[in-house]
């Protein structure tokens, strides 16, 4: 070990709080802890050069759930649950607006479509869309779900789409550039390349071990989200989800966030290209992992959709691709808890980070 004295001594010792995951939870954590304990010595690690996982890798959307996915929660979930799911979701839309500005996010509400491959398909859902309108009644007051004609031309789609009207985006590197700025600007210290292998509770100090070195904090909080596996035992698995780039298209008229396939495949505008996601659902098992990278059925078929449906005879150059990790459970409530005396976890986001992360960074913050 080649630490100096004045290395420890800063950044290694008389840590009050110790978060793992410079992601969205993480750092809402922290701003929370700096709000209730100003004074306190505050550490944040995390294993990547950027905060890894989903909150710099996603699609950006500012999404509460799309008519089909809110039916078929119903199918494993109650009524309230379903209920309670949307409106913590809205809230912490809200909490992330107020808290960073939509400014500095670059947040535009442009509302939300849903797409489907046929007729039967529109028709199963659109049929109970007036009582999830209704359900829903409480949190916005008005009608979430309308229908509206195909007027983006997509091919090979039914000539109708479910519009959400509350449904909004962001810029995601904008918005992890505010909150690590903000944390920074209170003196949370952000350590990156360091990878948490273990820790060890002795009486009221945890011992953290990791891959550079060990040292001591009075509390540890957990939020690697679909990496929290390798750290202790709870109900989430890593999801990875696949996602390109076009290069800028001249005279894009596509604007909005759009869903395909009950959510599975997602696409939008940002700076006049195309950002499509998805198709987990394709090979749920080869992507119950937290490596990084591509498979060539998902590939394939994100390049014959986005070739077929999204941008028929447009010509246009894919530029970029990449993956994130989400975490994922049967249950989609967030895991938010106390593990032992001084571990807390908040986890489980469900492909829900940019809705709910601010308030399970709250949620944790709170439970210490």
């Amino acid at each position: 070990m080649n630490y100096s004295y004045w290395e420890l001594k800063e950044w290694f010792t008389n840590i009050d709080f110790t978060i793992v995951g410079s992601g969205i939870v993480g750092l809402n954590c922290a701003l929370e802890l700096k709000k209730k304990y100003p004074k306190a010595k505050i550490v944040i690690l995390d294993k990547g050069i950027l905060p890894q996982g989903a909150s710099t890798k996603n699609a950006g959307f500012a999404c509460f759930g799309s008519l089909s996915e809110i039916i078929d929660d119903l199918n494993s979930h109650s009524e309230e649950e379903v209920f309670n799911l949307v409106d913590k979701r809205w809230k912490g839309l809200q909490l992330l607006r107020k808290n960073l500005g939509d400014n500095k996010i670059d947040f535009q509400q442009n509302k939300g479509f849903e797409l489907f491959d046929n007729k039967t398909f529109f028709e199963k859902y659109i049929f109970k869309k007036y009582a999830i309108n209704q359900l829903l009644k409480p949190i916005f007051k008005e009608d979430v779900f309308t229908i509206s004609d195909n007027a983006f031309r997509f091919q090979k789609t039914h000539q109708q789409y479910i519009v959400n009207n509350f449904e909004g985006q962001l810029d995601t590197g904008k918005m992890m550039s505010e909150l690590l700025q903000k944390a920074q600007e209170l003196g949370v210290k952000i350590l990156n390349n360091i990878t948490v292998e273990s820790f060890v509770e002795k009486e009221s100090k945890i011992n953290i071990k990791t891959n550079k070195l060990d040292f001591y904090t009075n509390k540890l909080l957990i939020a690697t989200n679909g990496f929290s596996n390798k750290l202790f035992d709870e109900n989430v698995k890593p999801a990875r989800a696949q996602v390109l780039i076009t290069k800028p298209i001249k005279n894009l008229h596509i604007k909005g966030t759009f869903h395909l396939d009950k959510g599975y495949y997602y696409f939008r505008n940002i700076d006049n290209r195309i950002l499509f996601g998805g198709g987990r659902n394709l090979d749920f098992k080869t992507e119950e992992t937290t490596e990084f990278g591509q498979t060539e059925i998902i590939q394939k078929s994100l390049e014959k959709i986005l070739k077929e449906t999204i941008l028929p005879n447009i010509n246009y150059e894919i530029e970029q691709k990449w993956s994130g990790i989400m975490g994922v459970g049967n249950q989609k409530k967030a895991i938010v808890k106390q593990i032992s005396n001084n571990v807390f976890c908040g986890v489980r986001l469900g492909g829900m980070g940019i809705a709910i992360g601010s308030l399970v960074g709250k949620e944790l913050a709170d439970l210490v």
